[in-house]
């Protein structure tokens, strides 16, 4: 942090604790930085003149007599187009080896945009993920969590929408990653030539978790450069909040806050709102779409991060291992995207709701069929023709590393149709049926070439 002339330099510390210290001061303002015995520290509490400052390295080592140096401003990011490419710390500094980004200063955590100025979202953001471009559609200015165990390749599934996604740019928020998870980014997305619309902002596993804190306001203060300035389609990725919710945990138990459910804080409902409100479509054509991790813990849906942020969001993506095919895959049940009809049948193919409906009645059709199959009943042709399909589908459109054009997607579904059900069975209207039902043999023509008998 620069220091600048004729600054007042504070010596007297009259509270200290595990992760705040507090001293008087005037003309400090909220959320300002300041350095506290050569630690980052920011204003988390102004009461008249008694200012209380978070120290993000923790205080220990800090003497009542400490010199305490405030900056004058809160925390800021050099924006311009410069910002494409890069990675940066918690506080918008380089740490990819590059030079430091010329811009206009901005500072981070603004308030959220006007209402008056946004636009029902109606654009199709495609991932080449089916599981979500087929079933659970994102729209531009979306704001979604994916749902996951710590175990499931979440960070691999962000990578590959960041590389895959029809957006102009890419900000990852990283929080909490692990040194192996930032080098895996950074190859992966160096490896793709992909660098030059993926902006980075990474708080690693060694950095004092609280630094987290910044990471999702960096991304979209990046994020509103581009859509509001550019003109750009923009998604966010932020991975993962449940670390980002913790840091908040620690900051409020250390100040000695009342903690709410699961020891979270009573502000994690707004805490998490201000940051998912940030996902916006402009009437000029810029936007901002937010898809974003939430670890679960024991696959705890009920906790208090997940269960806020289903109040927020508009819909969820559910990640869970099919043991069948031995594949991750983006789960048909659990997961929903609320925003998807405005784009489905609209900005992507006439029969697309009626494929993903009849693919999801036929999917549930096999649950039950095996639900059967274990309790020891026997299967109708019909069941085992379900169990069939079922192994296809999440083979070939559910599992997370199939990468393909939405209209592949469908003549996917439709060949998948045609090998394992006859057209009464998939109830689709007959003008789609005979638009785009295959021309290849299926089920019917093979049993109309099966003995009379057979058939009985």
């Amino acid at each position: 942090m620069e220091t600048r002339a004729f600054q007042k330099i504070h010596t007297r510390i009259t509270n200290i604790t595990k992760a705040t210290c507090s001293l008087k001061a005037t003309g400090v303002g909220y959320e300002e930085l300041a350095i506290v015995h050569g630690k980052l520290a920011q204003v988390v509490k102004i009461k008249g003149d008694t200012i209380t400052l978070q120290i993000f390295g923790g205080t220990e080592g800090i003497p009542t007599n400490g010199e305490v140096i405030f900056s004058g401003k809160p925390p800021s990011l050099k924006v311009s187009d410069a910002l494409a490419g890069r990675f940066f710390d918690s506080f918008g500094n380089p740490i990819d080896g590059g030079p430091e980004v010329e811009g206009e200063e901005r500072e981070i955590g603004g308030p959220t945009v006007n209402p008056v100025r946004r636009k029902q979202p109606s654009e199709l953001i495609a991932t080449g993920i089916a599981g979500i471009d087929l079933n659970n559609t994102l729209v531009s200015g979306q704001k979604i969590p994916f749902f996951a165990d710590p175990d499931q390749p979440y960070n691999q599934v962000m990578a590959m929408v960041a590389l895959r996604a029809k957006a102009d740019k890419i900000i990852l928020g990283g929080m909490g990653l692990a040194n192996d998870d930032y080098l895996f980014f950074k190859n992966v997305f160096d490896n793709a030539g992909a660098l030059d619309h993926i902006v980075s902002f990474v708080n690693s596993t060694e950095d004092p978790p609280v630094e987290r804190l910044l990471v999702p306001d960096m991304a979209l203060t990046a994020a509103e450069y581009f859509a509001v300035d550019k003109n750009q389609k923009v998604l966010v990725l932020l991975t993962d909040m449940t670390l980002f919710a913790d840091a908040l945990a620690i900051v409020s138990n250390r100040m000695d806050q009342i903690p709410s459910k699961d020891s979270m804080p009573g502000s994690l409902y707004s805490d998490l709102a201000k940051i998912y409100e940030k996902a916006v479509q402009f009437p000029e054509g810029g936007s901002i779409t937010i898809v974003a991790v939430t670890t679960l813990s024991g696959g705890d849906i009920t906790h208090a991060v997940p269960d806020n942020t289903g109040y927020i969001t508009e819909g969820q993506l559910f990640l869970r291992k099919d043991t069948d095919i031995g594949k991750v895959i983006v789960d048909p049940f659990r997961s929903l995207s609320r925003l998807k009809q405005l784009v489905i049948g609209k900005k992507t193919r006439e029969d697309h709701p009626s494929v993903m409906n009849a693919a999801i009645r036929l999917f549930a059709d096999a649950s039950n069929a095996k639900i059967k199959q274990e309790n020891g009943f026997d299967l109708t042709d019909y069941d085992e023709r379900t169990l069939g399909f079922a192994k296809e589908y999440s083979r070939e459109l559910l599992a997370i590393d199939v990468n393909i054009e939405i209209d592949k997607m469908l003549d996917t579904g439709w060949q998948l149709f045609n090998t394992y059900f006859t057209k009464a069975e998939v109830a689709i209207k007959e003008d789609l049926v005979s638009k785009y039902w295959p021309e290849e043999e299926g089920l019917e023509e093979r049993r109309k070439k099966e003995p009379s008998e057979a058939k009985a």
